[in-house]
């Protein structure tokens, strides 16, 4: 049985490929190690989906093509996934593992990963109830995860008795934040919610802290994992709250396990575990029919901690 695996080396989110990319083979070797899918062994085919929807979309026809994958799995923004459901036309199962926004997707596509609600509902209720958080600001890129999830926010904002006091949504690349930072600082936000992709909340994330802003608002952040953590800086994370299902941090048996057997197969200077490689490690596992070896769906707010994240919560 051959799967293939699209996922984006360039753009915003190629950061976190290499840690997938590790998961996804340690996955198919244990699912290999115990009698494959039906009988049947697994083949993992890599595939490059680029930074750009026309590359995601010609790599997806690819892999169907030109390697006969029997089914296609996805790791990759979700305006990606949009191009790819056409390129691929239901030609072969499609299944979509990472954080996405949630609602209605396109038709022939499984999602298995946490959605938006998920996360931002007890993010935002603890910053409501134990910051007094009520003046709120989001800041995401110009693409639909962003834009739906904000809506999200929108309404658990308002449910909870707190306030949107702005939004901004940048294209990818977009540097100039000044006025971004202007509007922040004059609806004297309490939380900037921060809904950028990999490169782009690191960058962003940078430039506030140089401005002074980390020192008057705090940051909630979707999408931001270790690997992030790390491009941002220790001197830049101040304030920074997350909410999310998978912390390499967590100690359990089941992911102490996972990260025994991860650096076993890869050594000490593999790349940092992070929830987007174990939503996908997750979702390989179950189509095996395992039970899933690591936790997750248990939601956990942590705080930025130097270049960790410490958890306060789980929901």
């Amino acid at each position: 049985m051959k799967i293939g695996l699209l996922l984006p080396r360039d753009g915003p989110a190629g950061l976190w490929s290499p840690s997938t990319e590790a998961s996804a083979l340690l996955a198919v070797a244990e699912i290999n190690a115990r009698g494959g899918i039906r009988g049947h062994p697994v083949d993992l085919v890599l595939g490059d989906a680029g930074g750009t929807v026309a590359e995601a979309a010609e790599a997806a026809d690819d892999l169907i093509v030109l390697d006969e994958v029997d089914l296609l799995v996805g790791m990759h923004p979700s305006d990606m996934r949009e191009a790819v459901t056409a390129a691929v036309r239901g030609r072969r199962p499609y299944l979509y593992t990472p954080q996405y926004e949630g609602g209605r997707i396109e038709a022939g596509v499984t999602a298995t990963g946490v959605t938006a609600a998920e996360l931002l509902r007890p993010g935002l209720h603890w910053l409501s109830e134990e910051r007094g958080a009520r003046r709120f600001f989001i800041v995401g890129n110009d693409y639909v995860w962003p834009q739906v999830s904000s809506a999200v926010a929108r309404a658990l904002i308002r449910d909870g008795g707190g306030t949107l006091v702005g939004q901004s949504f940048l294209p990818y690349g977009a540097r100039d934040y000044d006025p971004v930072f202007a509007a922040i600082r004059r609806t004297r936000a309490d939380v900037v919610i921060l809904l950028l992709l990999g490169q782009e909340a690191i960058t962003f994330s940078r430039a506030f802290a140089e401005k002074g802003l980390d020192r008057r608002h705090l940051r909630f952040a979707l999408a931001t994992d270790e690997t992030v953590l790390y491009g941002i800086g220790a001197e830049a994370s101040a304030g920074l709250y997350i909410t999310a299902t998978y912390l390499a941090t967590l100690r359990s048996a089941g992911n102490d396990g996972f990260l025994e057997r991860y650096h076993a197969s890869f050594g000490a200077q593999a790349p940092t575990p992070n929830s987007f490689c174990q939503s996908c490690y997750d979702a390989l596992h179950a189509l095996a029919g395992r039970p899933r070896p690591a936790p997750r769906r248990a939601v956990h707010l942590a705080e930025a901690d130097g270049l960790d994240f410490r958890v306060i919560a789980s929901f």
